[in-house]
Order: structure tokens, then C-alpha cells, then sequence
């Protein structure tokens, strides 16, 4: 923080304010939210609390903390890295330097899985290929009781968040977390199968904002040099471990749709639905087996 805010006036409302300004003077657009937030994490204090009393003072040690947060922040970090934490399908998930920080524009993938599902009761097997922090995986079994599931990523430690997400939400029972090279070794079959996989063309990479260039694994954005190298195993993985009625869904990058369409074609599966998010960018495949 400012000099101002360790001094006696090193008040809620005060360093908020104080805090607000640097945000807002190094142009950051989510200002107040990332304010709120890292103070509300700093403080142990949630939100509330510091709107109900704005003139309590804020201790030494916490000033520190939210001191080294705002430097963090201003430098470009984001919020999710700073605080290890993402909020995603209203739920809570740890994140490591091996994951992917989960976006609301994977949201669309759950609607659509959910959408897709005649019984939310039904006993299905769901693969994610590529699970990061189970997020996605995570979020359907939080609406399917019955569900059963299996997350596979090839990191390690992206699997260690995983199973502790899962601990977390009281889905440990539910799902299986391994680490692997997509669906190597996998037998299937599975009524549905997910994966959000790499799909930043490498030369684009450059191009991302600081915060997901500098943050994201490299592993979880780059998809080769026509950003498809992934879908091409996932699509041999989904004809082989699909059940004959199940379907698939995989999340694309921007302009994909028509690309990906063809890698499935071309080893035998049908592309049914194209789910798109708030922004209206086709953002999921809906895939389904030749029978």
C-alpha cells in the first residue's frame, strides 16, 4: 500500500479508497471488484464487513498483506493467481501453477452437457480429457447425483488441485483423477465425454493479454501451429471411448467451429449442436458417433 495507508488514518474505508485509485490510475478494468476482493482477502474480512464499518482500523500485519496483493495486481497478475482461488458454476476451486484458470466462457459447456441430459439422475460415466482443475468435471457432478467420473491430465500437479477441489465440494466419492496422456490407456464406454484443450495457435501466443500469457500454463493454451493439435488425439480418443448413444463436447477457440467439425468428421463422428456463449462465439461442439 501507499505510505498513507500505514499511517493512522489506515482506516476500511480509507485504504479502499487508496487502493481503488491505483487500480484505477493503472487502468484496470475490473478496479473495484479486484479491490474488494484482495481486501476482503487480506483482512479476513468479508465483503460486508468492510461496507458496514468503514472506520475500523486495519491492523499492521494485514496492511502487509494487502500491500504485497496490490503490488501483484498492479504488476499484472491476476486476481484468481493472487488468492490461488476461481469461482466457477458458483463453486470454489483451488487453482496451481499447473492449471488453467477457469473461465465463465467454459460455463457453456456445462449448459450444455446439461442440457443434453434427459435424467439428471441417471447413473452416467463422464470422461474430461484435459481436467486441469476439475472444474468443468466437477460442476456436472455437482448437478448429476448419480454421475460417475474421470479426470485425466498430464500433469501431475494440475491432478493434485484436482482431487483437492474435489475433496472440497464433497465429491471425492464421485470421480477418479488420473495422470495421463489424454485416453491412453482408457477403456471406455463413457456416455459423456468432455475436454477444454489447448487452442491458441502458438503464434498467437504472444498476442494474449499479460495476465493469461504470463499466468497460464503454456501446456493448457498452446495447441500447435494451427492451434487444432489437440482435437486431432481427442477426436481418435471420442470415436473410441464414446458409447454408440453417448456425446461429446468439446469447448473451441474463436473461429474453430467449421476446423474442429472436419477432424471429427473425418474419423467418423457427427457434429449435432453448436452451443454458443454471452458473447454470441460458437464456443462448444456437441459430438455424436456415426451409428
Amino acid at each position: 500500500m501507499s505510505a498513507s495507508a500505514h499511517s493512522d488514518a489506515a482506516t476500511r474505508g480509507a485504504v479502499y479508497l487508496d487502493l481503488l485509485e491505483q487500480f484505477r490510475s493503472a487502468d484496470i478494468p475490473s478496479a473495484e471488484l479486484d479491490a474488494r476482493l484482495l481486501m476482503a482477502a487480506a483482512t479476513q474480512v468479508d465483503d460486508v464487513a468492510l461496507i458496514a464499518d468503514p472506520d475500523k482500523l486495519i491492523e499492521a500485519q494485514y496492511l502487509d498483506v494487502l500491500g504485497d496483493f496490490a503490488r501483484r495486481r498492479l504488476s499484472g497478475e491476476p486476481v484468481s493467481r493472487i488468492l490461488g482461488r476461481r469461482e466457477f458454476w458458483g463453486l470454489s476451486f483451488s487453482l496451481n501453477n499447473a492449471t488453467l484458470d477457469p473461465r465463465p466462457d467454459s460455463e457453456t459447456l456445462v449448459e450444455a452437457v446439461l442440457a443434453h441430459v434427459a435424467d439428471r439422475d441417471a447413473p452416467l460415466q463422464i470422461l474430461d480429457l484435459g481436467t486441469g482443475t476439475g472444474c468443468l468435471l466437477l460442476a456436472l457432478l455437482s448437478e448429476l447425483p448419480n454421475a460417475r467420473g474421470r479426470g485425466v491430465d498430464c500433469s501431475a500437479e494440475a491432478i493434485d488441485a484436482a482431487q483437492d477441489n474435489a475433496a472440497q465440494h464433497g465429491l471425492a466419492d464421485h470421480v477418479t483423477f488420473s495422470v495421463g496422456n489424454w485416453g491412453e490407456g482408457l477403456d471406455g464406454p463413457y456416455d459423456l465425454l468432455i475436454s477444454n484443450p489447448p487452442y491458441i495457435p502458438t503464434a498467437d501466443i504472444d498476442g494474449l493479454s499479460q495476465e493469461v500469457r504470463a499466468h497460464d500454463p503454456m501446456a493448457a493454451l498452446d495447441g500447435g501451429d494451427d492451434g487444432l493439435t489437440a482435437y486431432r488425439e481427442i477426436a481418435r480418443e471420442t470415436q473410441r471411448l464414446l458409447s454408440p448413444d453417448g456425446a461429446a463436447f468439446w469447448e473451441l477457440g474463436i473461429g474453430q467451429a467449421g476446423d474442429v467439425s472436419r477432424l471429427a468428421q473425418a474419423v467418423g463422428l457427427r457434429v449435432v449442436g453448436v452451443a454458443e456463449d454471452l458473447a454470441g462465439i460458437a464456443r462448444v461442439l456437441k459430438i455424436k458417433r456415426e451409428i
